[in-house]
């Protein structure tokens, strides 16, 4: 009689088959509390980037100044597989598709080669070089931290970033990012009039301010058997001194800043706007290591901003946390836990009235051993538990279940 060795090893050793089976649950439990769990796998997209401003320039010189000449020497670049260019008012951008066996960060390096090679065809008065970049998944926010309240501006910034100091020490966090806040500036407002009674162009009043506001070394003192540095420190602390400096003196009669400038602090133009409840707020966007586990990241940030609303941060202050990509990850773990323990139950179940209690119980155990096994198996092919994975799981569950009940 032929018989199917593995099985008739199996039963002659069932000993060895409960302990092993035990030892495939812990590794399964471990290996499922130590995957990273994240909602989208690193998608690699071969693609890169190269965006260049030139302000005050049409469409047209667009493309004949800047566009061609990049293009000639990115058309050189091996592995390209298709470019497209697009150029608008001020603006050029060039797409560059790679073949999928190159590799991101050499096709990068490939191009910025070639960009570096085109700039003695580039306009010499270009403000920044082009700049060349990809597309990383990893770079979009995982949860949005928007505080707000009756507060001033300046003091929202301060407590933002005090929660943002926080959060970027966490290890699953790259950055974040400070949306809608307003920066502080020093406005040196010249009076065109006073100016020219008195001489003085723009060009003086910016080079007086930037010899007084100078940070210099004086030299070494010795002191007993030491030596010691001397710090010249002119780094202006106070707005108000900026007035006293003087800009020039052509009769003897100094001129100071003051008399023909209003120096006042202000605030620089906005670029981001953040909104919630129509109420302006300042929006923190947490940006993920790439990798890192997503719903360990959302678990500690919610944990550093209610730890912080408990002690360090005002009472008034409004904190909202929305945008949480995690959550769509925990309901699929969740459902995924659940169909494990369904399926378990309805297997034992069924086979109970066919094949006995203890029968039964071991042909079902046979859908969380089969989850277990993979789990295990998982960080060593470098796979995470995302929304691929996942749903690949609940689909090959329903496959168990089945032939669980067929055989």
């Amino acid at each position: 009689m032929k018989q199917f060795i593995p099985t008739s090893w199996a039963i002659n050793n069932r000993t060895s088959i409960y302990i092993i089976t035990v030892i495939i649950t812990l590794f399964g439990i471990i290996s499922y509390n130590g995957l990273q769990k994240e909602k989208f796998p690193d998608i690699v997209i071969p693609t890169i980037f190269v965006t260049t401003m030139y302000p005050g320039t049409s469409p047209a010189e667009m493309e004949n100044l800047v566009t061609r000449p990049l293009e000639k020497q990115i058309k050189a670049v091996s592995g390209v597989k298709k470019i497209n260019s697009s150029c608008m008012q001020d603006f050029s951008m060039i797409t560059i598709e790679f073949n999928t066996d190159v590799k991101i960060p050499e096709a990068k390096q490939r191009i910025k080669d070639a960009v570096d090679k085109a700039q003695t065809d580039l306009p010499k008065d270009l403000q920044q070089p082009p700049n060349v970049g990809t597309i990383e998944f990893s770079d979009f926010p995982v949860l949005f931290v928007n505080i707000s309240g009756d507060f001033e501006m300046d003091k929202l910034k301060k407590m933002g970033d005090d929660i943002k100091d926080r959060i970027e020490a966490l290890p699953e966090i790259t950055r974040v990012d400070l949306v809608g806040a307003l920066d502080k500036e020093i406005q040196v407002n010249v009076d065109v009039y006073k100016a020219q009674v008195n001489r003085v162009t723009l060009n003086d009043i910016v080079a007086a301010i930037r010899n007084e506001n100078i940070t210099a070394s004086g030299g070494n003192i010795t002191v007993g058997d030491m030596s010691r540095t001397i710090r010249i420190d002119g780094q202006f602390k106070d707005p108000s001194i900026i007035g006293n400096v003087i800009v020039k003196s052509p009769s003897g009669t100094p001129i100071y800043i003051k008399d023909v400038a209003e120096v006042k602090e202000g605030y620089k133009d906005r670029e981001s706007f953040a909104r919630l409840g129509k109420k302006p707020v300042i929006t923190l966007n947490i940006i993920k290591r790439s990798g890192a586990n997503l719903i360990a990241a959302s678990d500690s940030v919610r944990s550093i901003v209610a730890n912080m609303q408990k002690t360090s941060l005002p009472k008034g202050l409004d904190i909202v946390l929305t945008g949480d990509q995690s959550s769509q990850t925990r309901n699929t773990l969740k459902d995924l836990i659940n169909t494990i323990i369904i399926g378990f139950v309805l297997v034992a179940l069924i086979l109970m009235f066919f094949m006995g209690t203890t029968n039964a119980l071991f042909v079902g155990l046979s859908v969380p051993l089969s989850m277990f096994l993979a789990f295990c198996v998982m960080p060593a092919i470098g796979f995470t538990l995302n929304m691929i994975v996942l749903f690949s799981f609940l689909l090959a569950l329903g496959i168990v279940v089945d032939d669980a009940i067929v055989v």
